[in-house]
């Protein structure tokens, strides 16, 4: 028998009094505090409940009694329903002081820790197209939206380029036009498109895991150079290389065409053979004279302007004076091993991902680097009291580990090696200030600097200065 759902209650005359974790913002309706996407501070608006627990609530706005003075026209016509972006509607110095909040909040109420006044926040140079690397789905189960639905319009062809729905992994919202990267990257993608549907291509299917369109990557690094990445769901030579010429004909800009045919379940491509069909396999990105080869499955960071901040500000917290010996834990593909080489005696780094490591072999051999070693494993693993006998025990660590933080086998290790400094960069305060409650037996914050990384989201970068205590 099927359960019979609650009828929610609307809340009316509410007022958002603050912004909250995940882009979204808050009320508070008698002791329930309520969480609302897309809300301003100031705004008074009528809420539709969702999701009702006995301390918080979940919902949405129906109407507004008033718009908050803060709030600003969003410039993408998919905001609200994309998701992507879910801070458009606050100007952005006013994002830029939430994160600097963020960062604050977490190492005051998490850390406990005692802390320096915290710099103020790196913002970006650039608000739009920031990114280098964007990722688009095919799918022949486009997302209708409420206003497509009331429209009573017949959809009876839904093929579609653009962005999951979250909640919803069948389901992609065709996206017009994204602002996040170069317009280069929606020339591509609507050509794409357009062509799968004139010449009669399938769009992949989620459920039934069948198609040819499948999965689109594009990569355009600061000085130029354009990597596309075309993801087929289905072999077929024939279809494939015809739109592989169109797509050659059409954007001769593009320095590195790629391929993929991917007939398993899930969309990565990590474990995939990437096929060039023109130019090169890779395109480079170009830091203090530095080079940086980025291929199909590298990791670099997605706005290049603002990596370059972050990894000044963490060579400036490591104070190398090229007579340390430097471990870069979650080394990734070497970028920061690299960009601090030349100032270190030697530079250690380790990272999980075995591609990753061969990446950045590579950009110490092109970049005439000599003073680097790399080694791959899981870090708690590769990283043990054996392997700092081995190798020395280090003057400064350096961490930038995933969003869940460092392993406590890791805090352990780097605790009895008890470096001079660490400098830890985390793409999450909250792991960061769990990581620094542990870290405070034996070391002091030295200094804070918030970088944001990613405007019109939530997200934000943090550094952090620790040195040893006598």
């Amino acid at each position: 028998m099927a359960r019979k759902r609650k009828n929610l209650p609307t809340l009316e005359n509410v007022e958002i009094i603050d912004v909250a974790a995940e882009g979204n913002s808050i009320a508070r309706v008698d002791d329930m505090v309520v969480f609302i996407p897309y809300g301003a501070p100031g705004d008074i608006v009528n809420i539709k409940i969702s999701k009702k627990k006995k301390s918080f609530a979940e919902g949405y706005i129906t109407s507004f009694q008033k718009q908050s003075d803060i709030r600003q026209v969003p410039k993408c016509e998919h905001f609200g329903t994309c998701g992507g972006c879910r801070w458009q509607h606050l100007p952005y110095e006013y994002q830029l002081k939430c994160k600097q909040q963020q960062v604050k909040d977490a190492l005051e109420r998490i850390a406990k820790v005692k802390i320096p006044e915290i710099r103020p926040i790196l913002g970006s140079k650039n608000i739009w197209e920031y990114r280098n690397k964007m990722e688009y789905t095919f799918s022949n189960k486009m997302w209708l939206t409420f206003e497509q639905m009331k429209s009573e319009e017949m959809f009876p062809e839904r093929n579609a380029a653009g962005f999951h729905i979250s909640g919803a992994f069948d389901k992609v919202l065709d996206i017009n036009k994204c602002h996040l990267q170069d317009d280069f990257g929606n020339q591509l993608r609507l050509f794409i498109k357009e062509y799968g549907k004139e010449h009669g291509y399938s769009f992949y299917d989620l459920k039934a895991q069948q198609g040819l369109l499948r999965t689109l990557m594009i990569r355009i690094a600061s000085a130029g150079e354009i990597m596309a990445v075309i993801v087929f769901g289905e072999n077929d030579d024939k279809k494939i290389n015809l739109l592989l010429k169109a797509v050659a004909d059409k954007f001769p800009q593009i320095t590195s065409l790629l391929y993929v045919v991917n007939l398993k379940v899930n969309d990565t491509i990590s474990d995939q053979k990437i096929i060039t069909y023109r130019g090169k396999d890779y395109i480079e990105e170009e830091m203090e004279g530095l080079r940086f080869r980025v291929g199909a499955k590298s990791f670099y960071q997605t706005n290049s302007h603002q990596a370059y901040e972050l990894y000044k500000v963490t060579r400036t917290f490591a104070e190398l004076t090229g007579d340390e010996l430097v471990y870069d834990l979650y080394t990734g593909t070497g970028t920061i091993a690299n960009f601090v080489a030349k100032q270190a005696k030697r530079v250690i780094g380790i990272e999980y991902v075995p591609e990753a490591i061969e990446d950045a072999k590579l950009n110490s051999s092109i970049n005439d680097i000599d003073n680097t070693l790399f080694y791959a494993g899981d870090m708690k693993d590769v990283l043990t009291n054996e392997f700092i006998n081995k190798h020395g025990h280090p003057d400064v660590v350096i961490v930038d580990p995933p969003r869940a933080g460092m392993h406590p086998d890791v805090v352990d290790v780097i605790l009895n090696a008890s470096p001079k400094r660490i400098v830890y960069v985390s793409c999450n305060p909250a792991t960061q200030a769990r990581d620094l409650a542990i870290l405070d037996s034996k070391y002091t914050v030295k200094a804070i600097q918030p970088v944001d990384m990613f405007p019109h989201t939530h997200h934000v970068e943090n550094v952090i200065k620790l040195i040893l205590r006598n």
